[in-house]
């Protein structure tokens, strides 16, 4: 019996006539191999796809952080440079924003 190529010769050709159930057979497996190997190479290929988003996240998440901080250091000099310039200014505002606190917090009850 010859082995023929289900790629290269079609089911319904006359030179089909000799294809045997093992042929059949042999070319399940071979394709159940393929299927697998794709399976797997999709699965690294998105494995690898979320571990680079994972990192890109973590940097941006990082630059983020820094950039954050950067700026809550500047508002902090800021603050106290404005309390070592104008400390009763500075007194003035703080007594201001107790007494509001202090007022929504007794009207909440």
């Amino acid at each position: 019996m010859s082995k023929t190529s289900a790629t290269t010769t079609p089911l319904n050709s006359p030179s089909n006539s000799n294809v045997s159930v093992d042929d059949l057979a042999d070319q399940v497996k071979g394709l159940k191999a393929d299927i697998a190997e794709l399976t797997k190479s999709l699965s690294d290929y998105g494995t690898s796809k979320t571990s680079e988003a994972a990192h890109a996240a973590r940097a941006k998440a990082e630059e983020y952080g820094r950039a954050g901080r950067d700026k809550a250091l500047e508002a902090q000099m800021q603050a106290e440079d404005f309390i070592h310039k104008q400390p009763a200014t500075a007194l003035g505002i703080a007594a201001g924003v107790g007494f509001l606190v202090g007022m929504i917090m007794t009207s909440r009850r």
